[in-house]
């Protein structure tokens, strides 16, 4: 179905990296996922965090970055994304001291500079969604689109997040649709479909994920990214019943 390579966003097992950053990543790799989404190296060196996943035949597929570190230390973010050979830094969060229209307004041109600077240096710049950007406008649009309609296509790019997306009320593909070529990264997580919504693993939810994946090469899509914020499992369980879910739809 498709042969676009699946990564795992290590905030997932951010406990267990904690513990042991190099085992933990020595575990994915035997999992079978591609690569990985840092958010954080680990108290390591850019170069110590190469060595290692080139050792385990991982890729860095992208790194979040919180926003206060692009706006203080972009050219640092930048040449660590160059020597472990990620081609995506993406911004992961707002903070809820930073969401007024104001507050938006400064962020979309923030994106739009600091999106053209990491052009300029063969990186791409995303931006990830929760729910919160999904609030509607007096127009009837949503901060969200604000945000990839107001910036540069070139300069800005998409990480859409599914479980929000869905937990907003909105349909993940109708997105994919609206954002063709513009979503490089796309977060996979399903959602229980009890009215607690809870972080779900793949293919136990009601996230319609199958329709997500069909439509993932027509959109650009350049890496899947497994997440699951919070797990009644263990994380390793929940990720690894995620890549068999994947690998049962032929997606490996």
């Amino acid at each position: 179905m498709s042969n676009i390579p699946i990564a795992v966003q290590m905030f997932t097992l951010r406990e267990e990296s904690e513990k042991d950053f190099a085992g933990t990543l020595k575990k994915v790799a035997e999992l079978g996922f591609d690569g990985v989404e840092f958010a954080g190296y680990g108290g390591l060196t850019a170069k110590e965090v190469k060595a290692l996943i080139d050792e385990l035949g991982l890729q860095a597929a992208a790194s979040h970055v919180p926003l206060e570190q692009l706006e203080n230390n972009l050219y640092q973010v930048i040449e660590d994304q160059k020597i472990l050979g990620s081609n995506y830094i993406v911004c992961p969060y707002l903070m809820p001291d930073r969401r007024t229209k104001e507050d938006y307004k400064a962020l979309i041109s923030f994106l739009n500079h600091a999106g053209e600077t990491c052009r300029r240096e063969g990186i791409t710049l995303c931006y990830h969604n929760h729910d919160f950007e999904l609030e509607r406008l007096s127009n009837g649009s949503t901060f969200l689109e604000a945000i990839f309609d107001k910036t540069n296509t070139h300069n800005v790019k998409a990480e859409l997040d599914v479980y929000w997306l869905t937990k907003a009320f909105e349909k993940p593909v109708e997105w994919m649709d609206r954002y063709k070529n513009r979503i490089p990264l796309i977060h996979l997580k399903d959602m229980t479909t009890d009215g607690e919504q809870f972080f779900a693993e793949l293919g136990t939810g009601g996230v319609d994920i199958d329709a997500v994946l069909q439509k993932g090469e027509e959109a650009g899509v350049k890496w899947w990214v497994v997440e699951q914020d919070v797990s009644r499992r263990t994380p390793f369980e929940s990720i690894e019943i995620s890549m068999k879910y994947l690998k049962s739809l032929q997606i490996k």
